[in-house]
């Protein structure tokens, strides 16, 4: 059932004075756009009658078939609360639509509909995920552009006066607080100006809405501290990355499908296969989820990221921890995903690995229960432990050949996510970077 009609939405439109209003969507790439009108034109909007140009998009269509319709989400419609006074803003996230009426093959919130579709014909009714997204803030400089000088010196749980990123996080929570999000806690991470706030569970779709409306805040409020908020896995070398852990689970109604209370550690069979389809499928999810060249600084041993596909119920290194909670809070938690993954993406793909774990029946590997990072290559290979992709391109190789992952995309979304990471990697590849100077102009 919505929260929302048309007639709400107009008539929140004229109590709040509300002049603008953000038809926002996420391109392939995750990256957030909108296309803002003034109210005059709400009912055309609500009508799904607005278009915009899809050829200006990256990955979206060809010019000669440019014209895409906004079909705006009722259920999304939040007022930005930091612009006040004359010319206040509302948001609402769309889907997008071809001209004949379908859903666009192109547009990963669509595209993860999709795959909840094939989940709802397997029984679940419920894919749920708690995201947790880590950022670092840096100062702004005299020109007002990021510089890499942090604006504390805290690490993990860390008050102030060495958390001085404190007010900023404060002032973040309050506002997310006030676009009604559910916060369960707010705290230093581990590295100098490292953060996390930890925002309640929901439904995949909401969940993913969600992290692009989070990170809009806090870019926005941080600057309004004089900082630079960057979720770039790893903005510093020799400090720990940013990482954006999924907590997941499936229901069956009222129930949690990964829950038996007679099973061994209180996990169900499905829950298991979930966490099989993961693991068989996680090198070819890799590029999805770690879609960044600098995401591969950050899967690296000694940062506590993982880099190794394994799973354990009290262990943090591998790819898969199963928290100690139990009852509705059952979850499996995949803490290879980083925060420059386009979470609807990132969530088809989590998905398809784990259902087609559940199809197959599956069985994990037994569980890792020691610290991986301290054992060599050897002794993880004599327990079947697989490494994760170790660069962009051997991740976009490991994606093409998963037939599972490539259909959790579609091909328009694979092709033109493969074909911009490549455009990425190359321009990386053929860079020339100060640590080769560092290290070759002199000596040779």
């Amino acid at each position: 059932m919505s929260k929302y009609s048309k007639d709400d939405i107009k008539r929140l439109v004229k109590e709040e004075e509300v002049n603008f209003i953000r038809l926002q969507f996420t391109d392939i790439l995750g990256i957030i756009k909108n296309v803002e009108i003034p109210t005059s034109q709400l009912d055309k909007a609500l009508d799904n009658k607005m278009m915009f140009d899809g050829s200006s998009i990256d990955g979206f269509v060809r010019i000669e078939e440019s014209d895409m319709y906004l079909y705006p989400d009722l259920d999304t419609w939040v007022i930005f609360p930091w612009i006040t006074g004359k010319g206040k803003v509302a948001r609402l996230i769309c889907d997008i639509y071809s001209p004949d009426g379908t859903p666009f093959a192109g547009d990963p919130r669509a595209n993860l509909k999709r795959i909840l579709k094939e989940m709802e014909e397997l029984g679940f009714t419920h894919f749920n995920l708690g995201p947790e997204p880590e950022f670092f803030l840096f100062k702004l400089d005299d020109r007002g552009e990021p510089s890499l000088e942090l604006n504390d010196h805290g690490g993990y749980f860390d008050l102030a006066p060495v958390d001085l990123g404190e007010n900023c996080r404060r002032d973040i929570v309050l506002e997310l607080e006030e676009m009604g999000f559910e916060i369960e806690a707010s705290h230093h991470e581990v590295a100098p100006g490292q953060h996390e706030i930890d925002f309640k569970y929901a439904d995949a779709i909401k969940a993913c809405d969600d992290i692009q409306t989070f990170k809009l805040v806090v870019k926005t409020i941080a600057r309004k501290h004089g900082l630079h908020a960057t979720f770039m896995p790893k903005p510093l070398f020799g400090v720990n990355g940013s990482g954006m852990h999924m907590n997941v689970s499936l229901f069956k109604g009222n129930e949690n499908a990964f829950l038996d209370e007679d099973g061994e550690m209180k996990l169900s069979e499905t829950a298991y296969q979930f966490m099989a389809g993961i693991i068989e499928h996680a090198q070819g999810f890799t590029a999805v989820t770690n879609p960044t060249v600098n995401s591969y600084k950050r899967l690296v041993p000694g940062y506590e990221a993982p880099c190794y596909v394994a799973w354990s119920g009290q262990n943090r290194s591998p790819l898969i921890r199963v928290p100690a909670s139990r009852g509705l809070s059952t979850r499996v938690e995949v803490r290879s995903v980083d925060p420059t993954a386009n979470p609807y993406l990132a969530m088809a793909a989590l998905l398809g690995a784990g259902l087609d774990g559940i199809k197959r029946e599956l069985t994990p590997p037994k569980p890792v229960d020691r610290n991986i990072y301290a054992m060599n290559r050897k002794e993880r290979e004599a327990v079947g432990i697989k490494d994760l992709p170790g660069t962009l391109y051997s991740a976009l190789r490991e994606l093409e050949a998963d037939e599972v992952m490539t259909k959790a995309l579609g091909s328009h979304i694979l092709n033109n996510f493969i074909e911009a990471k490549e455009i990425e990697w190359d321009m990386f590849r053929t860079s020339v970077h100060p640590w080769e100077r560092e290290q070759y102009l002199k000596l040779y």
